[in-house]
């Protein structure tokens, strides 16, 4: 397996070497249309293709999207042929142990030859600065920037690689992310606040100066990945991109900022923020799949523009997944296994589902060792870098195969015993966390389905829950309980703690706090141990929808209630009734208009494969 592509066109190359790209020659417009054909791409079996769009109306580069966005491209982008294999290439550095004797010296030479390929290195020769704009010949309509989804803010950037130094360390970081393009010279620089860009962005505000700023869009797979990668601040997401490539990065010095950039990228904005600014920023369809709330954030002003000979353009499309991100972050999860080892070794294994978008709910399989320690883990997990953020998390036993979703499902309704095995605590929450009454913090939940360990209290006998109503007796009693309770499935999962999903009809009058222990107490509903209540849209037969929204749509605290060793779960939109009294973001939905045009357009376009089976 090839590990270090040159720049993005050896990684297009490769791809459609391999049969995983199709060239879309057909005319589409970046606003909306790009989005339509890639989301088709994403959602269809295998991830469809990396799409090549040749004929960008208005624009004269191409567009590419879907890079990564399948388990085979993803290894492709980063040089293995499983992601553990980088699990394992990280593991032998963390573990590696002083030499006793000359012998293991010598057998670390290896080791030591594999750093110093880690390093970028300088280099005069820079493709990124084949074509050069600067001052007031800046244009930012020139390049194919896309207006993703119906409600956006305007075109955003979406797969920049932002880097910026410290003015306190001199360090470098990479980061990623989004510019919504305002003009011909400015775009919005959406630094969340636990972000390392923010941070160093806030040592520049403190003195009152300027911070330069370069922005590279369209680099090699492995820069273009560590961008994104929760790596400890002050670490330089380069030398991850060189560990990845096992070849360093090669980096050029900008034309009119103080930094430097990968030589290769196929663009390169320069510029800077100025610490007394800031705009209004979106929304933003989001890889949550709401589109996430406007802001104030920074203004980045363009100082050059510079780009290689025939560039492409590399984006993304974010949304409900799963996306292309989603690949992304699969592969972070897998090669900061041995990081998180190295600070918890009890874990065995550890897994964030998709519908979880990477921030709202984290699975762990741990060795226990001690009585209380599933509970030390939570405490611990909540207060440990990126994963603080973590909303829900969940605890399993080693036996446990993450790789299974259905059978970790299966396992923790088996195990768990509501009353006891369900810790609630506080603490902060991603930015992008919308169902806190308050933004950044809130309320987080923790499942204990591990074994009992000796000196750990027993989880009592599963009381009989006898045998299933039919559905004519379960609509009934939803009736009995509220007029609002319009309709119900019951999951196919033969497990202890039973489940009914609800549809609730909010009209804004009534919550479900007020009718929860009707549910509890009606004796035809006695055999049911769990509650979720969904918005009366939502179709309860989609597994992946209901657990989308369950783990976006609630505040641990506020939207549960239990009592008797069973539980409901509000997973509805919420508003001033239920004591939530900011903005609740829309779902992401394309133009209807746009949809129909694109099926109409199906196989002008090349994507008959991709259109759902009925279209």
């Amino acid at each position: 397996m090839r590990t270090a592509f040159r720049n993005l066109h050896d990684f297009i190359a490769a791809l459609e070497r391999a049969g995983e790209l199709l060239r879309i020659k057909a005319p589409v417009s970046r606003d909306l249309e790009i989005t339509q054909i890639t989301d088709l791409a994403s959602k269809s079996p295998g991830g469809g293709k990396a799409l090549l769009f040749e004929n960008v109306v208005g624009s004269g580069f191409p567009v590419l999207t879907n890079a990564f966005g399948s388990e085979r491209r993803i290894c492709m982008a980063l040089g293995v042929s499983h992601l553990d294999e980088l699990a394992r290439r990280l593991k032998s550095f963390i573990e590696m142990k002083p030499p006793k004797s000359l012998a293991d010296a010598l057998r670390l030479i290896p080791l030591g030859l594999d750093l110093l390929r880690f390093l970028p290195r300088k280099t005069r020769k820079a493709p990124c600065q084949e074509i050069v704009t600067t001052g007031r010949d800046v244009d930012l309509s020139m390049l194919p920037v896309l207006k993703c989804w119906p409600s956006d803010g305007g075109p955003f950037v979406t797969l920049p690689v932002v880097i910026t130094r410290s003015l306190v360390t001199g360090k470098r970081n990479a980061g990623m992310y989004r510019l919504q393009v305002y003009d011909r010279m400015t775009t919005g620089m959406h630094w969340h606040i636990h972000k390392d860009g923010s941070h160093y962005f806030q040592e520049f505000r403190e003195r009152g100066k300027r911070m330069p700023v370069a922005v590279a869009i369209g680099t090699d797979p492995a820069v273009t990945y560590a961008a994104t990668a929760p790596l400890p601040r002050g670490i330089d997401e380069m030398m991850l991109a060189g560990f990845i490539r096992k070849k360093p990065v090669p980096m050029a010095r900008c034309l009119t900022v103080d930094l430097e950039v990968p030589a290769e990228s196929e663009f390169v904005l320069e510029g800077y923020v100025d610490p007394g600014e800031l705009r209004v920023e979106g929304p933003f369809g989001d890889h949550t799949g709401y589109y996430s709330l406007v802001g104030e954030y920074p203004v980045f002003h363009v100082t050059a523009l510079t780009h290689r000979r025939n560039p492409v353009y590399f984006a993304t499309v974010v949304g409900r997944p799963p996306m292309e991100d989603c690949f992304l972050a699969k592969a972070t999860e897998r090669i900061f296994l041995p990081l998180l080892n190295a600070v918890f070794p009890e874990i065995g294994d550890y897994w964030m589902p998709w519908e979880g978008v990477f921030h709202n709910i984290t699975v762990l399989s741990i060795r226990k060792e001690y009585p209380g320690h599933a509970r030390r883990m939570m405490s611990a997990i909540w207060g440990q870098g990126q994963m603080s953020f973590c909303k829900a998390a969940v605890l399993a036993d080693p036996s446990v195969d993450l790789g299974h979703p259905r059978r970790v499902l299966e396992h923790i309704l088996n195990n768990i015993d509501i009353e006891s095995d369900i810790t609630l605590s506080e603490g902060i929450l991603d930015v992008l966390d919308h169902s806190a009454p308050e933004p950044l913090f809130g309320s987080k939940i923790g499942i204990d389905a591990t074994r009992r360990l000796p000196g750990e209290k027993e989880r009592p006998a599963a009381r009989p829950f006898g045998a299933l109503p039919d559905s004519e007796r379960i609509a009934s009693a939803l009736r009995d309980v509220s007029e609002f309770l319009v309709a119900f499935h019951v999951p196919d999962l033969d497990v202890r703690n039973r489940l009914l999903c609800v549809n609730f009809l909010k009209n804004g009058s009534v919550t479900a706090r007020s009718f929860a222990q009707q549910l509890l107490d009606h004796p035809v509903l006695q055999p049911f141990a769990i509650f979720l209540l969904y918005d009366a849209t939502i179709d309860l037969r989609d597994g992946s929808l209901i657990l989308w929204k369950l783990f976006n749509n609630v505040d641990p605290r506020r939207d549960t209630v239990r009592s008797g060793g069973r539980i409901v779960i509000d997973a509805t939109k919420k508003g001033p009734e239920d004591g939530h009294h900011r903005p609740w973001p829309d779902d992401i939905v394309m133009d209807p208009e746009v949809a129909a045009r694109v099926a109409r357009r199906a196989k002008e376009l090349g994507i008959e494969a991709f259109l759902p089976a009925g279209s």
